[in-house]
């Protein structure tokens, strides 16, 4: 019996080792087969150190491909605490290269950790400075490559650009909304270093940076600089508070050029006020639009036929009583007996009252919230307004009248583009854009294609093309004869609003603003201006934006490359303006017939022959009157 329990002791024993030896075994087996991936990076984590590699940030460049915002490479400084053998002395000769504070650079370098960046003393060093920390030939004391944002154009587009944290990180503009894309994978440097931290002697991993997306975008930088140009000048020129200037292509919703006054460097952002840097005035800006809303409110009333611009008429005495209010025109006395395309073509502010009552409050509201104001129009970037509009429920006669003239609303200028784009390209409305295409920053190929996106029909064909001709007329017999191009068909309406100041219209500041498009039979271009508060001029819009719009479409004619017209409504002069005559065709007649033909010019010609084989400038083109007329003979 007790040789019987003696065995069963060694036994159990015996059972008890071979269970460890299987649970050890397996244990191994874990760690070796399901853990080695884990364990090994953590043990490799204990001897090796990684010197980051900052990525560059995608491009943004024009629809041509130039570059409008691209990046520079600087140098940064790390600190590897545990390879530094005299601290202080490493301290004091980093802060006197830095110009910085000794005991904070002093707590860089002595932190607890295994890499520090020196932030923000050592961060994207120029030449000079890297160079002098270099030649101190340290140990544990690094230089590092690091991107840095640079802007080539310094204030061009700097409210649609924005800028980068030094961080690389957008703060505002595209570089903010398209953040993520833009956005790269940093690289490093990698070593190993032995328990104390001091390198060894072993092969180096280099792991490449990869580069953010490249942004291009549907502007033009051809025409973004006459915008810039242009802006300017009418700063100078009147002492403006501000300036907004937008160019679209009508038929895709595409943003050729934006701008506006006061602006600011991208690369110096941080001399710029908060209230400049943080305010795009032509999606962020909200106004009374004054008379350009004319084009909606006539627009919505031609589709609607409420009216007959070329048959029905209105008697403008130079006021008209709604309820109890009295609304004046702006011409003292009025325009007389006009037809509602007269009407159109003097602003008159009467015509358009009459106009808006005919259509009805519920009406002329319901194709203002169709034509996108009261809304964001969804462009891509960050900070965009809605406007004010009144609540239908809550509108008398009286409101319906001043909404109908635009007054007692308020739009931002990227609304009132895109509802005159959708009038006159057929009734569509898009939705405006700046990025037209994503690319791979180093092969250039097109990763995604952004495609116009057209959100719906707001009037018909129909519609539209009379409202293209009504506005051809505004600036060839109009108020909008300023913005009018010889050979070229252009449509257009002035404006001319009141601010408001303290809750009461100003008697001294206006915006003065014109809206406009080329060519006016089939348009490519819409181009939209506005001053605010220009000083020691006539306050209309025609006299100071109507000129400057003028400009930015001769600058479209050439960059896009747009033809002249064959049939140009002819412009209506007066004894004040240079007046242009078509020129007659001579080609094929005699020298002495041409001669007869062109008697109002100054002739001259080349060649012995008697016929004329070639004339310049060319047949049926608007010139100067009295201008030369050079002729080839046979």
């Amino acid at each position: 019996m007790f040789y019987n329990e003696i065995h069963t002791r060694i036994r159990f024993i015996f059972l008890v080792i071979i269970t460890c030896l299987i649970i050890m075994i397996a244990r191994v087996f874990y760690i070796q087969v399901f853990q080695y991936q884990k364990l090994s990076e953590l043990a490799e984590s204990l001897w090796s150190r990684e010197l980051p590699i900052s990525a560059d940030r995608g491009k943004i460049v024009d629809r041509k491909g130039r570059e409008l915002a691209t990046n520079i490479t600087t140098t940064s400084l790390v600190v590897i605490p545990s390879q530094i053998k005299d601290a202080p002395r490493v301290a004091s000769d980093l802060a006197n290269i830095l110009h910085a504070n000794y005991e904070d650079i002093l707590k860089h370098i002595t932190k607890k950790t295994s890499i520090e960046r020196v932030h923000p003393e050592g961060r994207q060093l120029d030449y000079e400075t890297a160079e002098a920390i270099d030649n101190l030939n340290y140990d544990g004391v690094y230089l590092v490559k690091e991107s840095k944002r640079y802007y080539p154009y310094d204030t061009v587009l700097s409210h649609v650009l924005g800028y980068v944290g030094i961080d690389n990180q957008g703060l505002s503009g595209l570089e903010l909304y398209y953040d993520e894309y833009l956005t790269g994978e940093n690289g490093s440097i990698k070593y190993f270093s032995d328990g104390k931290g001091n390198r060894l002697k072993l092969s180096e991993i280099y792991e490449a940076p990869t580069s953010g997306i490249t942004l291009q975008l549907s502007l033009d930088l051809d025409l973004q600089l006459a915008v810039e140009n242009e802006l300017d000048k009418v700063m100078a020129k009147y002492d403006a508070d501000g300036a907004i200037a937008i160019a679209m292509d009508p038929n895709t919703g595409e943003i050729l050029a934006m701008s506006s006054r006061p602006n600011f460097n991208s690369n110096d952002y941080k001399s710029a006020t908060a209230e400049v840097i943080n305010r795009n005035l032509p999606i962020w800006m909200t106004f009374e639009p004054g008379s350009t809303f004319k084009i909606i409110t006539l627009t919505s009333a031609i589709e609607e036929k409420a009216i007959n611009i070329f048959e029905d008429t209105f008697t403008d005495t130079g006021a008209i009583k709604v309820e109890d209010a009295t609304l004046h025109c702006w011409k003292h006395g009025g325009h007389g007996t006009q037809t509602y395309l007269n009407v159109v073509e003097n602003s008159c502010n009467t015509g358009f009252v009459s106009i808006g009552l005919k259509l009805g409050t519920e009406k002329l509201m319901n194709y203002i919230h169709e034509f996108g104001f009261g809304e964001k129009t969804g462009i891509d970037l960050n900070g965009e307004g809605t406007g004010i509009l009144f609540k239908t429920e809550n509108m008398g006669p009286v409101e319906t009248a001043t909404t109908a003239f635009g007054q007692g609303i308020s739009v931002t200028p990227i609304q009132q583009v895109r509802a005159v784009s959708a009038a006159i390209n057929g009734g569509y409305l898009y939705k405006p854009h700046l990025v037209k295409a994503f690319l791979e920053s180093e092969t250039k190929t097109v990763v995604k294609t952004i495609t116009p996106e057209k959100e719906k029909q707001v009037i018909s064909e129909e519609t539209s093309k009379l409202v293209r001709y009504a506005l051809e007329s505004v600036v060839a017999n109009g108020t909008g004869k300023n913005a009018y191009i010889e050979n070229y068909r252009i449509g257009g309406k002035t404006g001319t609003a009141q601010t408001v100041e303290n809750g009461t219209y100003s008697a001294s500041k206006y915006i003065l603003s014109f809206i406009g498009f080329l060519p006016a039979d089939n348009p490519e271009v819409v181009i939209y201006v506005a001053v605010q508060n220009a000083k020691n001029v006539v306050q209309y819009g025609g006299t100071v934006s109507a000129p400057i719009a003028k400009n930015i479409m001769l600058s479209a004619i050439d960059i896009f490359d747009i033809a002249p017209s064959q049939e140009v409504m002819p412009r209506e002069y007066t004894w004040l303006d240079t007046k242009y005559v078509l020129l007659p065709d001579v080609k094929n007649l005699s020298l002495t017939e041409a001669k007869k033909v062109l008697k109002s010019f100054k002739v001259e010609y080349n060649g012995q022959g008697e016929k004329v084989i070639y004339q310049m400038p060319e047949a049926n083109s608007y010139v100067k009157e009295g201008s030369t007329v050079v002729l080839m003979l046979n």
